[in-house]
């Protein structure tokens, strides 16, 4: 129902129940048809009183746009009414809620919803694009999702849209601020593309959780984007804390994680001097993870070499069960592999096999000693597989780190 002091206006044919948010000026509600089919829509309800001319023509133009288009990512206008005080528009309903929330409740997003996302909404802006239509306000609140289980994204909120032509220029300063393009900023001719820049903005805030250039003034914002200082992640952020305190291992661990993000944008970077920005902070993380690996691999060799002192009992105790034994060879094979320093992917293929045998073999066998000197053993094994695992990961990280070095300065219209 809607919160006391917000009931929501009366349309025929619908029933206005919940209060989904508030902008400038209007107000948005889920709502029921009046039908045997009930069906669920959105209702954005304008206020005629609080339009000023402006917003008048930005709102036929979201009207007509949204109207003369139909696509699978795009929020569908399914009509428009109007009466004495007020316009609506009866819209789709996306039960999974805003880009912004979603991200908010999950910290972070995972890369491979991250680029599931960005992918529909890169459908979405395209087919925008090919009608000469420029979104301009493009933000994790107005990307709406489908449902909240396995949800589609669906672009939204089309007041600042306009027909655009690639080639046409515009100076008028739309959309928000910490989304918008440097030459809306900057109060510079802009044209179609400034929504690629957003969309940039909005991939770098489902990975890292906040936008690029988070800042308290517009003022602080300009100062920032107009800076050649490299953007520092969290990821580095909290690497530094964790070195400050001493903890190499997830010091170095996060250093290698900042890399697979920098790499990728030295590669990319066309402004000689951010590439260079990049490019010394990319070599300043490669110099201090290989100090730390250094620390973190002696550390952790003699931990590992102490080795398990109850393994040999439990082998004894394993002579009546063959397919305990046949796992606990496995995992010798892999811990003489890796103490060997051969293949890598072998040795790591060896510890998963032999794991996965024994955790079904734990989950079967009864209360006891056997047990507790299984889940010892267990845990000893998992300890090594993820250190290999991690050892794997930070040369790869450093590898690409040292590649990107090594590559000269490039324009990037010779990328392919």
């Amino acid at each position: 129902m809607a919160a006391a002091g917000w009931a929501p206006p009366r349309l025929p044919g619908f029933i206005l129940t919940e209060r989904l948010g508030t902008g400038t000026y209007a107000t948005v509600y889920k709502a029921y048809r009046k039908t045997d089919t009930r069906e669920v829509v959105a209702i954005k309800c304008v206020s005629k009183r609080s339009l000023n001319r402006a917003s008048v023509e930005n709102l036929l133009t979201e009207i007509e746009i949204l109207k003369t288009i139909r696509h699978p990512h795009i929020v569908e206008l399914k009509d428009f009414q109007w009466d004495s005080d007020h316009i609506y528009l009866i819209m789709e309903f996306c039960a999974g809620g805003d880009l912004s929330r979603f991200i908010r409740m999950r910290r972070i997003l995972p890369e491979k919803v991250a680029r599931i996302f960005l992918q529909q909404l890169a459908c979405a802006l395209k087919f925008l694009h090919d009608h000469n239509i420029s979104h301009l306000d493009l933000k994790p609140q107005n990307i709406l999702l489908s449902t909240p289980e396995n949800p589609q994204l669906k672009l939204a909120d089309f007041g600042f849209a306009q027909y655009m032509s690639p080639w046409d220029e515009k100076h008028v300063l739309r959309g928000s601020p910490l989304y918008m393009a440097p030459e809306m900023v900057c109060c510079q001719q802009y044209d179609a593309r400034v929504d690629l820049w957003s969309v940039g903005v909005i991939l770098y805030e489902a990975l890292f959780g906040r936008p690029p250039f988070a800042s308290r003034s517009f003022a602080e914002l300009e100062e920032k984007i107009r800076s050649d200082r490299a953007i520092e992640t969290d990821l580095v952020v909290e690497a530094v804390k964790k070195d400050q305190e001493g903890d190499a291992s997830a010091a170095l661990s996060l250093y290698c994680k900042a890399l697979e993000y920098f790499v990728p944008a030295l590669y990319y970077e066309s402004d000689a001097r951010r590439k260079e920005a990049i490019r010394a902070k990319v070599g300043q993380y490669i110099s201090r993870a290989e100090e730390l690996k250094a620390l973190v691999t002696s550390s952790s060799k003699s931990l590992l070499q102490q080795g398990n002192p109850a393994r040999e009992l439990l082998r004894e105790m394993a002579k009546d069960k063959p397919r305990l034994c046949a796992a606990l060879d496995v995992a010798s094979a892999a811990i003489a592999k890796e103490e060997e320093g051969k293949d890598d992917n072998d040795t790591l293929k060896l510890y998963q096999h032999s794991l996965g045998e024994l955790l079904l073999l734990l989950a079967a066998e009864p209360a006891g000693r056997r047990r507790e000197l299984l889940h010892a053993e267990i845990q000893a094994l998992m300890a090594r597989a993820e250190y290999l695992k991690d050892q794997m990961k930070m040369r790869e990280a450093q590898s690409m780190g040292k590649e990107a070095l090594a590559e000269p300065v490039r324009s990037t219209c010779t990328l392919q």
